[in-house]
């Protein structure tokens, strides 16, 4: 069983640094051998042809999630479907373009958006959904719990937490959905 990172940019990303994100997201989720995932690193044009063919949707998104067994996925249960290793969990798309754009936006390094897209990707692997503000809000705090054990607070997250000053940027406003399933 294994995380397969491809990085169809050859850009700065790390893909080591991407597996230990998702390895160290299934751990905490129960698993002690994670199941087959496949995450690609791709630009905006990728992205937006995926995006396009199995969502309907002309545009470019920030990660896009493929279940391989959608019946059999669930917060931290993964289906009979298996490779010849163990079971598969599924696919994960990150458009390095798009996180580079929303780590600017947000003021925070590209590596951190990226390990918050590739948890994004992967709880949908897991059966988690943000179609609805209620699952949504199930979601997202689940996100930031899985973000936050596996990087540590963001510096004005942990100046809060310690009674500094008030949230801005990202942690002020509410982030726009993300795009995949």
């Amino acid at each position: 069983m294994d995380v397969i990172v491809t990085n169809l940019l050859g850009t700065s990303v790390d893909a080591k640094f991407v597996r230990d994100v998702v390895i160290q997201a299934l751990r905490l989720q129960g698993y002690r051998e994670p199941p087959d995932v496949g995450v690609a690193l791709v630009d905006d044009a990728y992205i937006r042809v995926l995006n396009r063919e199995y969502r309907g949707g002309d545009y470019a998104t920030d990660v896009l999630a493929f279940p391989m067994d959608v019946a059999g996925a669930g917060r931290g249960r993964h289906g009979d479907r298996g490779g010849a290793n163990g079971p598969v969990l599924g696919d994960i798309v990150i458009s390095i373009q798009r996180a580079r754009d929303q780590a600017r936006q947000f003021k925070q390094p590209l590596r951190r958006e990226v390990a918050l897209l590739a948890i994004h990707g992967l709880l949908h692997l897991l059966g988690y959904d943000d179609e609805t503000d209620a699952a949504a809000s199930v979601m997202w705090s689940r996100q930031k719990e899985l973000l936050e054990m596996i990087l540590g607070a963001r510096p004005r997250e942990a100046a809060k937490a310690a009674g500094g000053p008030a949230k801005t940027g990202r942690e002020a406003a509410k982030r726009p959905a993300r795009g995949g399933r």
